[in-house]
């Protein structure tokens, strides 16, 4: 049976898993590459808006990645997010009529957002709490250009 030249999305969705997975690894050891947290964000409330669940359990996976790589808990970033998407993002796209500042919103929760509810996690359970650093400063940059283009 030949495969489909239209059925490539499963082979096209474990190629990103790949190179996602490889991209994370060297961002971790070249600090000029950025996490891609703000990235992940658009993806995932782009899947969740269009209800595609298979790209949802993609951009999870990668999340979890992602988690994994940078000492996170696991599936923060999923509860993170779903929060944001369901409760945050609403009222912000519904008072700003600016695409851009709607993008540069996405990037600031993205990464000041996490910080602070990364630490409040670590408050509530006792844990160490997150350290953030001016690298974080470059990577808000760097992926508000990438969002823009998205």
């Amino acid at each position: 049976m030949q495969r489909s030249i239209i059925n490539q999305r499963p082979l096209a969705a474990f190629l990103y898993i790949v190179f996602f997975t490889v991209y994370e690894s060297l961002s971790s050891i070249y600090l000029f590459l950025p996490p891609m947290l703000a990235v992940l964000y658009v993806l995932f409330s782009r899947a969740l808006k269009e209800e595609d669940t298979i790209f949802v359990l993609l951009v999870s996976f990668c999340l979890v990645v992602f988690e994994a790589e940078k000492g996170y808990l696991i599936f923060s970033t999923i509860i993170y997010f779903t929060l944001v998407y369901k409760f945050i993002m609403p009222k912000l796209e519904q008072n700003f009529s600016c695409n851009y500042c709607i993008k540069l919103s996405y990037v600031l929760l993205a990464y000041i957002g996490f910080f602070i509810y990364s630490l409040i996690i670590s408050n509530i359970f006792l844990l160490p709490p997150p350290s953030i650093d001016y690298y974080v400063l470059y990577y808000m940059v760097i992926e508000f250009l990438i969002v823009s283009i998205l």
